[in-house]
């Protein structure tokens, strides 16, 4: 069920990127058991933003929204 969501949204998401004249959504999705495989980020990561308030994300976005409540 929850996988047929996610391919829903990657579908809906990459058509509005399309019209937007973005490329490919490239993210590999995988099914993974996620309790068994979450791993925390280097300390360094962890809360970075308030670390280093001048901080950078280097993601600027690109105006697109995804739809939420696919699936529902």
């Amino acid at each position: 069920a929850q996988r047929s969501i996610v391919d829903e949204s990657v579908e809906v998401f990459q058509a509005r990127l399309t019209a937007a004249r973005y490329g490919e959504i490239t993210t590999e999705i995988d099914t993974v058991d996620f309790a068994a495989a979450f791993f925390y980020a280097e300390p360094y990561h962890q809360q970075y933003l308030a670390k280093n308030p001048n901080g950078y994300c280097g993601i600027g976005g690109t105006g697109v929204s995804c739809p939420i409540g696919l699936g529902s």
